[in-house]
């Protein structure tokens, strides 16, 4: 087969399309013809050499990918050769094969193509984990949703509105915060001209935000504190303004606040089947109804990766960026 390879770390141009053996499921795997792989800002630090696969996944990049079962694994039952489905990765999305274990594959939801389908698992469980697992987001409560046009910030502002919440963005321009308005976000705010913690506050009548959900990181630690309502919960998913800041505990304290970080991808397998099982029980619904949709900004062939990682960069785009396998064709 072929895939994406990373012979050296780097720029976009660090991307090698080359032939590459076929994986083989193990035990309680399934192999999947890729169709279609998206792009994610963790494939963008894997390439530069910051983030790492955990031991034992694929060496290529990619946390996500649909396609078409074509081989099971020892041990696998209730699945088929030929089921069209998407699936949760720890490496090896950028490939025309993947060995996937069976509680990160879900059915491709009703409704969605197969391809687009690739949109779906990283930012579903990411989002269903952190804004809701975790942060217990509920109805009437108000979600502050940090890089509202990302796929992440598509996919929260969608299903924070379909459970009946409150959404509030923050992004880089009208054009965004106009797209972001037409996904159901209720407070739109620039951060290039706008400072969120005022914003917000004026928003809710001076209470703030009962979530937030972050990928800036340090950059914001401060401010997202001053931000959240009293009992308010602080969810942390990216470092894209740094790692370290320094943090009030008494402005913590006062608002009876928590603070949660998590990623995704070295958990263990018992983890991450249970929020892929939690996304296809709570959110497949949604998406099959049409209540919840995948944003797809372009498509790309997969052995042009390093236009698409080119594009991430640039942060120009809506939602995700998918790679076609020439399966897909």
């Amino acid at each position: 087969m072929h895939a994406i390879t990373i012979p050296e770390p780097g720029g976009p141009e660090a991307l090698v399309w080359a032939e590459v053996p076929d994986p083989v499921p193990g035990d309680g795997e399934v192999l999947v013809e890729v169709v279609a792989s998206a792009v994610n800002r963790a494939d963008l630090l894997q390439r530069q050499g910051f983030y790492d696969p955990p031991p034992g996944a694929s060496l290529y990049p990619g946390l996500e990918c649909s396609g078409r079962i074509a081989e099971l694994g020892p041990g696998v039952s209730g699945w088929a050769v030929g089921d069209e489905v998407c699936a949760l990765l720890a490496g090896g999305g950028y490939a025309e094969k993947v060995a996937v274990p069976v509680g990160q594959l879900l059915p491709v939801p009703e409704g969605v193509d197969l391809a687009e389908a690739a949109a779906l698992p990283e930012v579903a469980c990411t989002v269903w984990s952190n804004v809701f697992m975790i942060a217990g987001l509920r109805r009437d409560e108000t979600l502050l949703v940090h890089g509202g046009a990302s796929g992440i910030g598509t996919l929260a502002i969608q299903l924070a509105k379909a459970i009946g919440a409150r959404v509030a963005v923050t992004a880089g321009g009208a054009d965004k915060l106009a797209r972001c308005a037409e996904l159901g976000a209720d407070i739109l705010i620039n951060y290039r001209e706008q400072d969120f913690v005022p914003e917000i506050r004026e928003a809710t009548d001076g209470a703030g935000a009962d979530v937030i959900l972050d990928i800036v990181g340090a950059k914001y630690l401060e401010r997202n504190v001053k931000a959240l309502a009293v009992n308010g919960r602080l969810a942390v998913i990216g470092m894209q303004g740094g790692m370290k800041a320094e943090l009030n505990l008494g402005e913590l304290l006062r608002k009876r606040g928590t603070i949660t970080a998590t990623s995704l991808r070295a958990r263990p397998l018992r983890e991450k089947a249970e929020i892929v099982a939690g996304v296809r029980e709570n959110v497949w619904p949604l998406v099959a109804s049409g209540r919840v949709r995948p944003i797809v900004d372009q498509r790309l062939p997969l052995s042009e990766a390093a236009e698409a990682h080119r594009a991430l960069e640039a942060g120009a785009h809506v939602g995700k960026i998918l790679l076609l396998t020439p399966a897909a064709v």
